[in-house]
């Protein structure tokens, strides 16, 4: 690094003078902004592997049921994956009345017609259209003048409306970008915004949808926030436009740098769920949602199940939420330090079900997220009773999947609680086993059949003969599924939906066991773990999934009976 950063960085300032006419600081948010998802367009172009249009669709659906009502679904003229994205939305019916699809695309007339040609049919689309108006990116990237680049605006906007007239069936709004906004000189971005509004004719009925993204995060969020402050006095048509703001993560402050450009008179936020994106990401969308929540505004958006909505995100991101990541990573709620276990403690054995919420170290309640209170369990090697999972490696190599350390430190808390001693490794194990592992009622594997290789790639089906024990006799069940797991789930014939799946090997050479984790919901109930070791790693997925079952009645879920799951 050098000694003397300011010989090759220039710190960035938007203004010539002090924007002393700011008055966002002294203002609160009452009310939630308009929330746009672009994860299936900014957050799936940032992707290693850009999702299948699998995960697609369920990324898409986990969107409408968390209540987005605006979503970016693709850049169709980029790909045609993206193109057939959109088309099939469309073609089969799979947007909602009430919902609003984005399309991205640059200024070009071949890029619009395509375009829009996608979109067309839907109820009500946006199309999306943006040109790059910082000084860096007219010198280095373009070589234009101010007015070259005005006029790419309004051209493309002229462009977007002769498009649009070829599909009236289709109820059309528009969204325009002066991309990388936060770098752009205040003046310049305010003259092609206006010319843009000219253009579209924007009109209190006919909304621009005005959106000044922070593309590169330069600078420090206030001064993001006196930009748009400064652009919402500023514009000619004001009460035409929705002022929209995509903050990127550059600098680490793109959740603040959103509220305050809320508080500054910004409408609408674009952004991702656990803020996926370029580089470090766009905002997070949960962060922002949340925080609103926890001042008493509802965000109008619903995460009261976040581990699935993190479990879908992570699954179509193929990406990991951190642990430690506000209100969804696993580790959020869990405390290590005693001084803070017993301050929640007393906090929760004090807590009122109706009363405001007051407990220690906790800014929101876990149960308003779907989650348990597991802040007072200890899971690590440093915190005594709860070293469980420390213990359980080291001394038997299981290496537990972390929501499941925090399940079963629950028993073991148990066990503590009522003899007040410490607790071995041999117990750990001991107990590890009871609640697991020797959950055979009221089903048991005997014996399984499978045709097809449980390895076999995606969309290969094969199909199984299980024998069950039940109440003492043995049935035999069968089932079909594209991999070993659904076909056994499917023979069982059970509401059983997989939430999350582990395996690891124990031991090495002749030795080798296979231990499956599963995670699963019966019916409409929490999720819990099961856990199969056997030296076929099949057969531990299958005993995991039974012990999972197992539990699950055994804590007094509702499941249907043995008789339901004869498909023979």
């Amino acid at each position: 690094m050098l000694a003397n950063p300011i010989q090759k960085y220039k710190p960035f300032v938007p203004f010539d003078r002090d924007f002393s006419e700011r008055t966002w600081p002294s203002r609160r948010i009452t009310t939630p902004p308009i929330w746009m998802s672009t994860d299936l367009r900014d957050g799936n172009q940032s992707l290693i592997e850009p999702m299948s249009v699998e995960r697609k669709l369920r990324f898409f659906d986990q969107l409408l049921k968390i209540g987005f009502k605006e979503i970016e679904v693709g850049f169709p003229s980029a790909s045609q994956t993206d193109f057939d994205f959109v088309r099939r939305l469309i073609d089969e019916n799979r947007i909602p009345e009430d919902v609003t699809i984005i399309v991205l695309t640059q200024a070009r007339e071949d890029l619009i017609s395509r375009t829009v040609e996608a979109a067309a049919g839907a109820r009500q689309a946006i199309i999306h259209l943006y040109n790059a108006c910082a000084p860096a990116f007219r010198k280095i990237v373009f070589n234009m003048s101010r007015d070259e680049i005005r006029n790419i605006a309004v051209t493309g906007t002229r462009l977007v409306k002769q498009h649009m007239a070829k599909y009236p069936q289709t109820r059309w709004g528009y969204q325009y970008s002066p991309e990388v906004f936060s770098t752009t000189e205040p003046d310049f971005a305010l003259d092609v915004s206006n010319a843009v509004a000219e253009e579209w004719d924007a009109t209190p009925e006919k909304k621009l949808i005005l959106n000044l993204p922070a593309t590169i995060e330069a600078t420090t969020p206030n001064l993001y926030a006196d930009q748009i402050e400064w652009m919402h006095r500023n514009l000619a048509r004001r009460d035409s436009i929705v002022l929209s703001v995509h903050p990127h993560n550059d600098r680490g402050t793109a959740v603040a740098a959103a509220e305050f450009a809320v508080m500054a008179g910004a409408d609408r936020i674009e952004g991702c769920l656990f803020g996926s994106g370029e580089r470090t990401g766009n905002v997070d969308l949960v962060t922002l949602a949340l925080n609103l929540y926890t001042q008493g505004v509802h965000p109008g958006l619903d995460f009261s199940d976040i581990d699935e909505v993190r479990r879908c995100a992570e699954y179509c991101n193929q990406l990991p939420v951190h642990p430690r990541h506000p209100y969804a990573g696993d580790l959020v709620f869990t405390a290590f330090s005693g001084s803070h276990q017993d301050a929640i403690k007393k906090g929760l054995s004090q807590q009122q079900a109706d009363a405001l919420w007051e407990v220690p170290y906790l800014p929101i309640d876990p149960a308003d997220l779907g989650r348990s209170y597991d802040a007072v369990i200890r899971v690590n090697s440093q915190s005594g009773k709860g070293g469980v999972s420390y213990l359980l490696e080291q001394e038997h190599g299981l290496v537990l999947p972390r929501r499941l350390q925090i399940e079963f430190s629950r028993a073991i808390q148990r066990v503590t609680d009522e003899t007040g001693r410490e607790v071995t490794a041999a117990s750990v194990h001991d107990i590890f086993q009871d609640e697991y592992l020797k959950q055979h009622a009221p089903w048991k594997l005997v014996r399984h059949r499978i045709v097809g290789d449980p390895s076999a790639a995606e969309g290969h089906t094969f199909s199984i003969e299980v024998d069950l024990e039940h109440d003492g006799q043995v049935r035999t069940v069968r089932g079909e599924g594209d991999g070993a797991i659904s076909a056994f789930v499917n023979a069982l014939g059970l509401p059983v939906r997989i939430m999350d799946y582990h395996e690891h090997a124990i031991g090495t050479g002749t030795d080798t066991r296979a231990a499956s984790y599963v995670e699963l919901r019966l019916g409409d109930s929490a999720t819990g773990f099961g856990v199969g070791i056997h030296r076929d790693i099949v057969t531990a997925s299958f005993q995991a999934v039974l012990s999972a079952v197992n539990r699950h009645v055994k804590a007094g879920v509702d499941a249907m009976p043995a008789e339901a799951a004869q498909s023979a």
